[in-house]
């Protein structure tokens, strides 16, 4: 019913930029919360930044100063901007979008199948 697609991975040198982007389609009537988490090789999902609906952020204390999440309510689009990449950046990313599909339907959490991002030293 809702489908996440994301862009904007890729390799880059240490130092550099990327942007991620994700855009929710389907059945929306409304989007809470959205976010982006990363998964490393051997290592836990951990979340990197959220975004609420009225634009609040909150940051994981590794990426904070370096890292920007926000988000286009029009296009249902949640991004994430992240500058001055590290070799430990290097993960999958996930945007995740928490959405109702009618006014009366319970919140569901939607995933993005992942994007590939790898920061050479």
């Amino acid at each position: 019913q809702v489908q996440l697609v994301e862009s904007g991975g890729g390799l880059v040198q240490a130092g550099g930029s990327l942007r991620l982007s994700c855009a929710a389609s389907g059945r929306i009537f409304n989007i809470n919360a959205m976010g982006w988490y990363r998964q490393a090789p051997g290592k836990q999902r951990e979340l990197v930044a959220t975004i609420t609906n009225s634009g609040n952020t909150n940051y994981a204390e590794s990426v904070k100063g370096r890292f920007t999440i926000s988000r286009d309510n029009a296009k249902n689009t949640v991004y994430l901007q992240m500058n001055s990449l590290k070799p430990e950046d290097t993960a999958v990313y996930y945007c995740r979008e928490d959405v109702y599909i009618t006014s009366m339907a319970p919140l569901r959490n939607y995933w993005g199948q992942g994007t590939q991002v790898t920061v050479s030293s």
